[in-house]
């Protein structure tokens, strides 16, 4: 039996995964979590755990951090597996670097979640055939050649990314547990790192670059 539990700050997309992984004779959920506060007990507690699903979206922190937080508390290997509503060409690359076993975007298929479920508990990187063809041109690119917003932290990643959605910089603060001024920080830096002059500019290089 893999044993699962599951991270989201969304009780709904909780329950859509559990519901998801109990049409897998071989997957039970042992605990779910909303925070990075709650999974760390909840592991601390030795909450039987295979296989532990992160979101990247929580409030306070983000997913990467503690990804690369919850992978160096643990005396025992936690293999992790992303499910994010992030798409892979903005996040997957990131998440597999910091020690993920795999990546899945929350708009893929049901079958896809218990796959990647599988296929991480049994100690096996879990990558789709677009992952695998952009880590190939990640290692065979050369690095000048390779895109602008590699540069960026992850805060000031996600921080243009919710822009080039739309967000207000008040919306993203609220959704991040940030500080307007904190999140207005992130967005001079993404102006500056990227050569930009304003939202418009963070948005059109979004799309340009399939970040959104």
């Amino acid at each position: 039996m893999i044993n699962v539990v599951i991270c989201d700050d969304h009780a709904l997309v909780r329950r859509g995964i559990r519901q998801t992984l109990g049409e897998a004779v071989d997957i039970r959920v042992t605990a779910e979590a909303a925070s990075y506060a709650e999974v760390r007990e909840l592991l601390r507690n030795n909450t039987p755990c295979d296989v532990l699903l992160l979101d990247l979206g929580l409030p306070g922190r983000s997913g990467l951090e503690v990804l690369s937080a919850v992978l160096a508390d643990g005396e025992t290997p936690i293999r992790v597996l992303v499910v994010s509503m992030f798409t892979e060409e903005q996040y997957a690359i990131r998440c597999l670097k910091a020690g993920a076993q795999g990546f899945v975007s929350k708009a893929g298929e049901p079958s896809e979640l218990i796959a990647a479920t599988r296929t991480v508990a049994y100690g096996r990187k879990y990558v789709t055939p677009e992952l695998a063809q952009m880590l190939a041109d990640s290692v065979s690119r050369p690095t000048e050649a390779a895109a602008a917003h590699t540069v960026l932290s992850d805060r000031e990643l996600q921080t243009l990314v919710m822009i080039a959605s739309g967000k207000r910089l008040s919306s993203i603060a609220d959704e991040l547990m940030l500080s307007p001024k904190t999140v207005s920080v992130y967005r001079s830096r993404v102006l500056e790192k990227l050569n930009l002059a304003n939202n418009a500019a963070i948005t059109v290089y979004a799309i340009r670059n399939n970040l959104v």
